[in-house]
């Protein structure tokens, strides 16, 4: 019995351990930061 209660906590600890390392990272880029209002005047093209 011992031997079946081991291996089934064995068991518990590597399915729990599977499941923590397939998370996979988030690799979105973050959003493109807003211009103000003067930093949109200075860098517009002149006309």
């Amino acid at each position: 019995m011992t031997k079946l209660a081991r291996l089934s906590i064995a068991g518990l600890f590597l399915l729990a351990l599977g499941a923590c390392a397939a998370q996979q990272p988030d690799l979105t880029p973050p959003p493109a930061k807003r211009l103000d209002a003067k930093t949109t005047l200075e860098n517009s093209p002149r006309r």
